[in-house]
């Protein structure tokens, strides 16, 4: 993945927000191309979300999620600085780590 995630974490009464916007194509596997062929499945299986290290959340995703997913979630507690990484990995083993530092 040549993309980065896009990340911003802010602070407010001591909620942390994080908004990201994962890159990624998102392909169900179930889409056929110009010439009649099934275009593969590529798509998000799993995440995770940690705060200063420690994970705060997990999830999973399926082939109904669209392409460049987008996450708004919120974290009790936080001081501007702490760093916020999400972490992901697709059916094909890519892998991709960001961090964001709350501000």
């Amino acid at each position: 993945m040549a993309n980065p995630t896009k990340m911003r974490a802010s602070l407010m009464n001591g909620v942390t927000e994080v908004r990201a916007l994962m890159q990624h194509e998102m392909e169900n596997g179930r889409r056929k191309d110009e010439a009649g062929n099934l275009i593969p499945a590529w798509h998000i299986t799993e995440f995770k979300v940690q705060h200063n290290g420690k994970t705060v959340m997990e999830g999973q995703f399926g082939t109904s999620v669209s392409k460049n997913p987008y996450l708004v979630f919120r974290i009790k507690g936080g001081k501007a600085g702490d760093k916020v990484m999400l972490s992901w990995l697709d059916n094909r083993g890519d892998k991709r780590s960001d961090e964001v530092e709350v501000g």
